[in-house]
């Protein structure tokens, strides 16, 4: 066989060699191989499923639910999601032709940019944000636009939204409660961000896959609420943060029939449906007992005001307290290095997993992501370590 003269990157497409690897999962990979680590980066929660959603599985086992399911999901737990957002998030949508059930909630981003972008659109993304935005929309073909958030606040101004339109913008991504920084968008906000959405005939992807994890007196709204932006919106959500079920791989879309028609073409042509097993436990989540969410919001704020308090006693830290998600995104800029190296420096010497902001984009840089979806006592152990290798550095 003669050699082959082309590198393996000859035969890749730019899309791919483009997109940087996952920050949280290189970290996640190094601490597995790391001894004695307290895991703060991984954004998943600490609790199991609730029993209820595991026995509706075994069940779903016993009676067979082995096969293909329609490509949108079992009509029954459309219903029962278009039921929960007319109850809980006023928005009215018709379950046979306005709700897709999808792989999760980073499988149904990428599915609806894919739905909306064309080659050479620009998008709109929150910086710093979730990292999954930028990668979806290179792979579509776009270009994504950083919308820089207030600092300190991390509010989403609606004046430097219509400052970063052009003539090529599509589309823009909203996400509260927020992913890093545990920000929750207030209403008039998001409001003033549809009208310029309106005005501009934008789409808007609503990423709410932490509605429910909400703290003190911030409130949900979804902009699909909005009667005007019923057909400019597509609603994102999962069941991975709210009912502990990240390894299930379930969530779903809502959008105007069309937007949904579209999405399932390229889902049946992709991955064809969500797992069955995991859309029977679906079901038994929205329908069944709400308790076991209440109580893990409950913990999860206990575990907020903790660390908030205990990172306020640590010199070189600033911290505002998140109103959502379970992530505080704390200011270390006067320790003066780099979060990478200040990230690098506690996994090695404290034997701490915390990300980087500058993961999540360029506004991120000088803080740290902290997941507090972890036992409190791993959380005490994790900031007397954090201040012992700050104590360390300025020696």
């Amino acid at each position: 066989m003669k050699p082959n003269p082309n590198p393996l990157s000859h035969y890749l497409s730019k899309k791919v060699e483009n997109i940087r690897p996952s920050g949280i999962r290189e970290l996640f990979d190094l601490a597995q191989r790391t001894a004695v680590v307290l895991n703060l980066g991984l954004g998943e929660p600490d609790f199991v499923t609730p029993s209820h959603i595991q026995e509706a599985a075994k069940q779903a086992l016993d009676e067979g639910y082995t096969h293909y399911t329609p490509n949108a999901g079992f009509l029954d737990l459309r219903q029962a999601i278009a039921e929960k957002l007319k109850q809980e998030n006023g928005i009215n949508v018709d379950p046979e032709r306005e709700v897709i059930v999808t792989i999760g909630g980073t499988g149904t981003i990428l599915l609806a940019i894919h739905t909306v972008v064309d080659v050479g659109d620009e998008v709109l993304i929150l910086d710093p944000c979730f990292v999954t935005y930028e990668p979806c929309v290179t792979l579509a073909g776009g270009r994504a636009v950083p919308v820089p958030l207030r600092e300190g606040d991390f509010r989403m101004l609606p004046e430097e939204v219509e400052k970063s339109i052009g003539s090529k913008t599509k589309c823009i991504i909203l996400n509260s409660p927020m992913n890093p920084t545990g920000s929750v968008m207030a209403e008039e906000d998001i409001r003033a961000i549809a009208n310029i959405a309106l005005q501009n005939n934008l789409f808007v992807i609503s990423d709410e896959v932490y509605e429910k994890l909400i703290y003190e007196d911030a409130k949900h709204f979804s902009p699909a609420s909005i009667p005007s932006m019923e057909n400019q919106t597509i609603t994102i959500n999962s069941f991975s943060k709210t009912y502990a079920m990240t390894g299930w791989r379930i969530g779903y879309a809502v959008a105007n029939a069309d937007v949904c028609t579209a999405m399932n073409k390229i889902q049946q042509n992709t991955v064809a449906n969500a797992p069955a097993i995991a859309q029977r436990a679906a079901l038994a989540a929205l329908r069944g007992p709400q308790d076991c969410v209440r109580d893990m919001v409950k913990e999860y704020d206990r575990r907020r005001r903790f660390l908030i308090k205990r990172l306020s006693k640590i010199q070189g830290f600033s911290c505002q307290a998140p109103k959502g998600a379970f992530y505080t995104f704390p200011n270390i800029k006067t320790l003066g290095r780099s979060a990478m190296e200040f990230t690098e420096n506690l996994l090695k010497k404290g034997k701490v997993v915390v990300v980087p902001g500058g993961t999540f984009g360029q506004k991120g840089e000088g803080h740290i992501r902290i997941c507090y979806a972890v036992p409190i006592e791993k959380l005490e152990i994790a900031m007397e370590r954090i201040e012992d290798t700050v104590k360390q550095e300025s020696v």
